[in-house]
């Protein structure tokens, strides 16, 4: 049987100056060693490095979700042929960040069909970024090989503009991309993230029907945990919204607001660069 592709409607290098250099600086390191961990008999996950990776096994080959760096790219073949001799059929991104499409041209090149939203065929092929997918989707894509189902959507803005989540629905498990990660999120406003916009992006991926999430860095989680961490950013918006009103400006509020009170978040790199644009954008909400 061929593999069926049906869908609904047909690397961050243009983060910043700093946020660039941060990107070749990691691909020019040494390959992280990688490990595998099992979420099910056919499903499993890639860590370490980049992104974390999904790979589904079926009768007829794999289904990728994320590929790392483009350094990785043998290291992950590796990983697969240590669960399955079957061949990487499809690559799904779950965005357009170097770290978890880095790998898109090693794989095109190989003829495995790489698939992101539309939003990120763009902005990859604006950036002329390597590895940009053949082909896009809008809301939703099905993509059906050896009796098994993955679907990719798209529920609006959040981490950039690109985002997709993947479902796999006979084992109720998603994974978010940075969507959802372990620790504060990153909102890439030079790729259209949205603060304001991205628990309510989540809040349409809850819809779904899982038990266990993928994050797109960290640990295999449960759906308690994507809860608490989307509450977590709540708190957040509020506490920022609320030191808005306070008259508070934008360094006093960066000091004052209560990281501690969140999920296992805190002050870091991340937290620095997201803050400016989150402060900006709560004051126009």
């Amino acid at each position: 049987m061929e593999p069926m592709l049906a869908s609904t409607w047909i690397r961050v290098l243009g983060l910043a100056a700093g946020a660039a250099g941060l990107w070749v600086a990691r691909t020019q390191q040494p390959p992280q060693e990688l490990t595998v961990t099992k979420v099910a008999d056919d499903l499993h996950v890639i860590v370490g490095s980049g992104g974390n990776v999904g790979v589904y096994v079926t009768d007829e080959g794999v289904v990728l979700v994320d590929d790392k760096f483009e350094q990785n790219y043998q290291q992950i073949l590796d990983k697969v042929k240590g669960i399955t001799a079957a061949p990487v059929r499809y690559v799904l991104n779950t965005h357009l960040h170097g770290d978890h499409s880095g790998g898109n041209a090693r794989f095109l090149a190989a003829g495995v069909e790489v698939v992101a939203h539309e939003n990120a065929q763009q902005l990859m092929e604006e950036k002329k970024m390597p590895g940009a997918p053949r082909l896009a989707f809008h809301d939703r894509l099905t993509v059906k090989l050896g009796g098994k189902v993955v679907t990719a959507n798209h529920f609006g803005r959040g981490h950039t503009r690109t985002d997709a989540v993947m479902h796999f629905p006979a084992r109720r498990v998603i994974h978010t991309g940075d969507l959802f990660v372990a620790g504060a999120p990153f909102i890439d406003y030079s790729s259209g993230g949205s603060g304001v916009a991205w628990t309510r992006t989540l809040d349409r991926a809850l819809e779904l029907d899982f038990d266990t999430v993928i994050p797109g860095h960290g640990p295999v989680m449960k759906r308690a945990d994507l809860l608490a961490w989307k509450q977590s950013f709540e708190t957040l918006k509020m506490q920022l919204s609320d030191l808005r009103r306070e008259g508070k400006n934008a360094d006093a509020a960066k000091g004052a607001v209560k990281l501690e009170s969140l999920a296992g978040w805190g002050p870091g790199r991340m937290w620095d660069r997201t803050f400016p644009g989150l402060w900006e954008e709560l004051g126009k909400n």
